[in-house]
């Protein structure tokens, strides 16, 4: 009998698609600002019009591609996608370099932070002017590994040393690189106003307003309120895991009137992931797919990390804890802590999923989240 209902919030109460769009254009400032990698064919601005905000999102993306692709090797952080995007550009410019600045290769062994690429930059403008950013060809570079999960993140190595040469290790989710990533990110979905409380600072490129004040419900907010007050009512403790930082986790729910029908003791976010990943490094990554976020939710935020790290798996009863989620990397959480999984057909790729899921045995598959209240009638 279910207990404890641990819910995502991207893909099965908030639409996913500012989140795409913010990280699309962290993709962009990384690779074209000025203050970054600022190579040529790209004029960058901080405060894009809504047109040429799709432009960039359907370049980088390559009409959504690289993103299905990334999600469906059990992938599901922006922060994660946004690296992988903006290192395999960076791999394929230095390569571009190196027979005229050989010490560009060497960039590939150290940490690639804001001072690296200020150099990568003025070499590419002084030697390979021409170099043009080629974001489909992410595709079949990355099709030719096997590489899930985390270990996606590793290919990058490869890469620099089939294409450059250089043996290194450097391309993780705990380099400098993938923290540049995560702040810029930040700067795009926060807005100025907001960022600071974030990440500890201003935004480095004044001007951008954030998709905070922007949230698409995917349900109508009172349908899904209502949903949770039944909920409620029947006795079921409900949930979050999510990769969304505290912030933006907090504000638009609450702006909604769905936060507080979720116990707060049970909310984890992106933000106790990062705490954790900090206190215990050899632990990263501890983004989903590792269970870590919904193992939390179910024993409180008041447990320490090192006891949710050490909690046993899969866990006891895990019949009494369904994960409600709308990607194979909630999946494969839920599947790792033995408790069983309701799929929403209301991710990136829609109904598209269902044979996906399918596949997988997903315990059910909802065309929303209004479906939850017939499963739970049916047991």
């Amino acid at each position: 009998m279910i207990k404890t209902i641990l819910f995502d919030v991207d893909g099965v109460m908030l639409s996913e698609e500012r989140y795409f769009d913010a990280s699309a254009l962290t993709v962009w400032e990384l690779l074209f600002s000025p203050q970054y990698a600022g190579l040529q064919g790209e004029s960058f601005h901080p405060a894009p019009a809504e047109a040429v905000i799709r432009r960039v999102r359907e370049q980088v993306f390559v009409q959504d591609e690289v993103l299905n692709f990334i999600k469906s090797r059990g992938i599901n952080s922006n922060w994660d996608m946004v690296f992988l995007a903006v290192s395999y550009q960076l791999v394929r410019l230095i390569e571009r370099l190196v027979p005229h600045v050989p010490e560009a290769a060497s960039l590939l062994a150290d940490e690639l932070g804001r001072q690296e690429l200020a150099r990568l930059r003025q070499w590419a403008n002084d030697y390979t002017p021409d170099f043009a950013v080629d974001y489909a060809a992410f595709l079949p570079d990355f099709a030719k590994s096997s590489a899930q999960k985390a270990d996606l993140l590793l290919y990058v190595n490869r890469l620099a040393k089939e294409r450059c040469g250089v043996e290194t290790d450097k391309f993780s989710a705990n380099c400098a690189l993938w923290q540049l990533v995560q702040e810029t990110f930040q700067e795009w979905y926060l807005g100025d106003e907001r960022v600071a409380a974030s990440i500890g600072r201003e935004t480095m490129q004044p001007g951008k307003k954030g998709f905070l004040t922007d949230e698409i419900p995917i349900v109508p907010p009172t349908e899904m309120a209502e949903l949770f007050r039944v909920l409620n009512e029947r006795g079921y403790t409900l949930g979050i895991g999510t990769g969304r930082p505290t912030i933006e986790t907090h504000v638009p729910l609450r702006a909604m009137n769905l936060l507080e029908w979720f116990d707060p003791n049970r909310v984890v976010t992106a933000s106790h992931v990062l705490e954790a990943e900090e206190a215990h490094p050899d632990y990263v990554p501890l983004s989903k797919p590792h269970p870590f976020s919904y193992v939390k939710g179910l024993l409180g935020l008041e447990t320490p990390h090192s006891d949710v790290l050490r909690h046993p798996l899969p866990i006891e009863n895990g019949a009494e804890v369904l994960v409600v989620g709308d990607s194979l990397a909630d999946l494969l959480a839920a599947r790792s802590m033995g408790c069983q999984f309701a799929a929403t057909l209301t991710g990136l790729s829609g109904q598209k999923a269902r044979s996906k899921f399918a596949e997988e045995k997903a315990d059910y598959i909802l065309d929303d989240i209004r479906g939850l209240l017939t499963v739970l009638n049916e047991k």
